[in-house]
């Protein structure tokens, strides 16, 4: 359990990778958890919303 309360989860990447996007995300002023727990929202919200799309045409 995290300090804020949500699990955290595991994820395997590469060292090179890993390296590389710690870099970029400090250069962008992140964390690699903030930028991946925005990115799993973003696709989640879009997902949602195609679904929700979907159901309203069919």
């Amino acid at each position: 359990m995290t300090t804020k309360g949500t699990p955290g989860r595991m994820v395997r990447i590469e060292e090179e990778m890993w390296t590389a996007y710690g870099e970029l995300c400090q250069e962008e002023g992140t964390s690699r958890a903030d930028d991946i727990r925005r990115h799993v929202h973003a696709r989640v919200k879009a997902w949602r919303a195609g679904k929700r799309k979907a159901s309203t045409t069919s």
